[in-house]
């Protein structure tokens, strides 16, 4: 979610002449990363654009009840992580050595061209659901800002289009553009700025959203109900996904053996900042909260300056996030080389999505469940099954059996949720 750079088949272009099923998409990486590089690429391969939904998702399932889904899925997510480690390092134990350096090269090794062809498919439902997230965001943003209904104007227009509609159709050519570049080497400095700018937006909300506190105490719910449980839960899951990052930040880490500490305080920071920033905005707000969080802050000189900033950002992130699904689609489909055309259709599939989705937060909670549930949970629960299976007590067949069917199941009913939030009819 968010801005997962490394939530990819690859995170490191390095590809042979000729692209075949069982090259690895990463070459081997110097594990030169010392413990605080760790935790700072993990903080930000996860947190990103999704926790701006955060709120309105604690408005619509009771504060409570959120965060104890925030934990959950964080511990949850935490431990499949750790799962594709474990499995990685039994596989490099038998055979003596290892060419698995992503998320798709295991699923290559343990079930074949039909475990990468998985994998790969997720993967591009997932970064493009997330760039079809940020262009919602966008377009959003930027007719909040300069194109709001007035008293005198109360559905604006801009050359006969909705606001949204132009500016989302307005990023499209330089988009095209900016996913030209072949090559990650020249995007890296945007993605030190996204980083800086999606973390400055976050302290400056949570500031504004204390104050906001101090003067007004709107009511809120603690829980609310079981109708809205697998709706949070896509939510929640969109928020920490980047299982894909955690075999080549593993694999470039000096000491492995405190890997698994460091992830996991690296989880646990965020998930408090997550709790603290979807808690603290529906306190400011109530049931007024909007699906994305800066829809309340009003308008103001800071309020501007932090829309346009997340805009400016998820704006150049947009082309990182896309990388992982040119790299697999012009691996299948153009035999690993560059393709303009096919990145050029790409770019116009997500906008052209972006334009029927009405809803931020929805939209997340859809793809939390109908993609990520299975990156996060079914897919590491079942490698490692198929990998240690042999040697697991009933304990550990029931975990990774029990984790698999919850998966399923928080795929297939969040999906639904999400589904029937987006195509209801708002009264």
């Amino acid at each position: 979610m968010g801005f997962d750079r490394e939530a990819s088949s690859s995170s490191n272009r390095l590809r042979s002449p000729v692209a075949r099923e069982d090259t690895p998409l990463l070459g081997s990486a110097t594990p030169l990363s010392s413990q605080p590089k760790t935790f700072a690429n993990v903080f930000i391969a996860i947190v990103g654009a999704g926790v701006l939904g955060l709120p309105y998702a604690f408005k619509r399932t009771g504060w409570i009840m959120s965060l104890l889904m925030l934990f959950s899925v964080a511990f949850l997510t935490y431990y499949c992580m750790m799962l594709l480690v474990y499995t990685r390092r039994k596989i490099e134990s038998v055979i003596g050595f290892s060419k698995i350096n992503s998320f798709g090269d295991l699923g290559y090794t343990i079930c074949g061209s039909p475990g990468r062809l998985i994998v790969d498919f997720l993967i591009i439902l997932s970064q493009t659901g997330f760039c079809v997230g940020y262009l919602i965001f966008i377009g959003n943003t930027m007719a909040d800002v300069f194109n709001s209904p007035t008293a005198m104007d109360l559905s604006p227009k801009i050359l006969g289009l909705a606001p949204k509609v132009a500016y989302v159709w307005g990023c499209f050519p330089f988009q095209l553009g900016l996913n030209s570049i072949q090559t990650l080497t020249h995007l890296a400095p945007l993605s030190i700025f996204a980083d800086i700018v999606d973390l400055g937006a976050m302290v400056v909300v949570m500031v504004k959203d204390v104050l906001i506190i101090f003067q007004q105490s709107p009511s809120v719910e603690a829980f609310g109900g079981f109708s809205v449980f697998f709706y949070g839960m896509g939510v929640a899951v969109y928020a920490f996904e980047g299982i894909g990052m955690v075999l080549p930040l593993e694999s470039e880490t000096k000491d492995k053996e405190k890997f698994g500490r460091v992830l996991g305080l690296s989880m646990a920071f965020i998930t408090v900042l997550y709790g603290a920033f979807g808690t603290l905005g529906y306190f400011a707000f109530g049931k007024d909260t909007k699906d994305m969080i800066t829809g309340n802050l009003g308008p103001g000189l800071i309020s501007t300056v932090v829309k346009l900033g997340l805009c400016i950002n998820l704006f150049f992130t947009l082309p990182l996030m896309m990388n992982p699904v040119y790299e697999i689609v012009e691996r299948r489909f153009w035999g690993g080389r560059y393709c303009l055309w096919l990145r050029w259709l790409l770019v116009f599939l997500v906008s052209l999505v972006a334009l029927l989705v009405p809803n931020f937060a929805d939209f997340l909670s859809l793809v939390g469940s109908a993609v990520c549930c299975a990156l996060a949970f079914v897919l590491p629960a079942l490698f490692h099954f198929l990998i240690f299976k042999q040697e697991l007590d009933l304990k550990g067949w029931c975990l990774d059996i029990g984790i698999l069917v919850l998966g399923i199941v928080l795929g297939v009913s969040g999906t639904w949720s999400a589904l029937v939030e987006i195509f209801s009819v708002k009264v």
